[in-house]
């Protein structure tokens, strides 16, 4: 029996080689499908359930992926000890596990396991085939690491195969199919022999019907996008920057510091910011410019906040972990600990060319500093995007805690759907908690 099986998650790993009893750094699972074959490509028995959250959320970003909201997984989900009931009694029936990436599938399916008080050695034992190595020699694809053969992906695999790609991709369901047909194929090309002594003439993929049983079709794609008919007289409201890169964030802004106050003085701005990546280096030269204006400046730096700033060497499978944080001085003692942070982060926290600090450097010198929950790149719109609201609450509380009323939500909008919901997002936690929020407008370039 071939026990053929995809996930859909909630994110991807941070550490792609972490132990699955590592359960903060594997992603829950949101879908899970399985199809059951015999020797000869008959189908035996499908499965397909999307997952009920419990004490999670799906992210933005996966969302975009599977088509699966926490509404409709909510609405439409499984109980995940029950699902995990039933898989484990079909795995009863087979001695060969079959996917694509399949240790991927793996790491996740164990890690629920573990949450769930169940013992995975005996799934994790079963003999594996991963379509996708086994098939990399025959794909002849390029590109990958060091000139070496790059592994298909599994909408590659199918092209190579059969001429043509498959419908609904990163549907587990449609992706279990799709890997079966692969599988089978292979088998038929002699890529793969069969698991037992079946001859190959005698094998013949059995289709599945994915709309027939439990298998839904994905929820439609569906943006939060800004209505520009609807509009608020603004002309009485003062905007002023308080995130702007100069050409001292090196390598990724250009904006020369006279040109920002001359641009500042044009809009009859009356304060402007500067928040230059890691760095406080155009602070002497922002400051004396913009006093020689009359425009009241506002020295801040883009930390880069680390888990661990002292820890310097990283994997290609656990690299580097850091967010963006905005800091801006409100007074003479703001700007000394801000100094010191950035200083910090130079000989302390130095990874390539990241300076990095972390919470407890910004704990203990926070007196005097006003903090932005910052951009995309920032940990709390990062955890709405791509871990989940809950956790994206928690943080945010922890930053609130931290700093009362000089802590700021951020809305930023540059016309791209992540930042609409991260906004929306935003400001429910600002209603929750009585949290004030700025507008800002990233800027990089003049």
């Amino acid at each position: 029996m071939y026990f053929i099986f995809d996930t859909e998650t909630t994110g991807i790993p941070h550490n792609k080689s972490a132990p699955i009893t590592d359960l903060d750094n594997w992603p829950r699972l949101v879908q899970l499908a399985w199809q059951l074959h015999d020797a000869k490509g008959k189908l035996i028995a499908r499965h397909n359930y999307i997952i009920r959250p419990d004490g999670f959320d799906i992210p933005f970003k996966s969302e975009q992926v599977h088509g699966i909201s926490t509404r409709r997984a909510q609405e439409e989900g499984h109980d995940l000890k029950t699902v995990l009931e039933i898989f484990i009694s079909e795995l009863g029936r087979t001695q060969v596990l079959v996917g694509h990436n399949i240790e991927f599938d793996i790491n996740i399916i164990g890690a629920e396991f573990i949450r769930m008080a169940f013992d995975p050695a005996k799934f994790l034992a079963l003999q594996k085939i991963d379509t996708g190595i086994v098939s990399t020699e025959f794909c002849q694809l390029t590109g990958g690491i060091g000139g070496r053969l790059k592994m298909p992906r599994l909408h590659e695999l199918h092209q190579i195969l059969f001429g043509k790609d498959f419908e609904d991709a990163h549907d587990a369901a449609y992706d279990v199919a799709a890997t079966a047909r692969s599988f089978f194929g292979l088998i038929k090309r002699n890529v793969v022999s069969p698991f037992d002594a079946t001859p190959v003439s005698a094998i013949e993929y059995e289709e599945p019907n994915l709309d027939a049983g439990n298998s839904g079709k994905r929820e439609k794609k569906t943006d939060v996008v800004y209505d520009s008919n609807v509009t608020a007289d603004l002309s009485d409201k003062q905007f002023c920057h308080l995130h702007l890169h100069s050409q001292y964030s090196v390598l990724q802004a250009t904006a020369d510091v006279k040109e920002i106050v001359a641009k500042a003085k044009a809009e009859k701005m009356s304060a402007v910011a500067i928040t230059d990546f890691g760095n406080m280096y155009g602070a002497f030269k922002f400051v004396a410019e913009a006093l020689k204006h009359e425009i009241k400046p506002i020295v801040g730096c883009e930390l880069y906040i680390a888990e661990e700033r002292k820890k310097l060497k990283f994997t290609k499978d656990n690299p580097d972990k850091r967010y963006s944080q905005v800091l801006l001085a409100k007074n003479k003692a703001g700007y000394h600990n801000l100094a010191k942070l950035s200083s910090t982060g130079f000989t302390e926290g130095l990874y390539g060319i990241h300076p990095r600090i972390d919470k407890e450097l910004v704990t203990q010198y926070k007196e005097g500093l006003i903090a932005l929950t910052g951009g995309l790149g920032s940990e709390i719109p990062h955890l709405i995007l791509n871990v989940g609201e809950r956790q994206a609450e928690e943080v945010f509380k922890w930053w609130h805690n931290l700093f009362g009323e000089d802590f700021y939500a951020e809305l930023n909008r540059h016309g791209i759907p992540e930042e609409n919901r991260v906004n929306e997002t935003l400001l429910r936690f600002c209603e929750k908690y009585n949290v004030k929020y700025i507008a800002a407008n990233e800027l990089y370039y003049l």
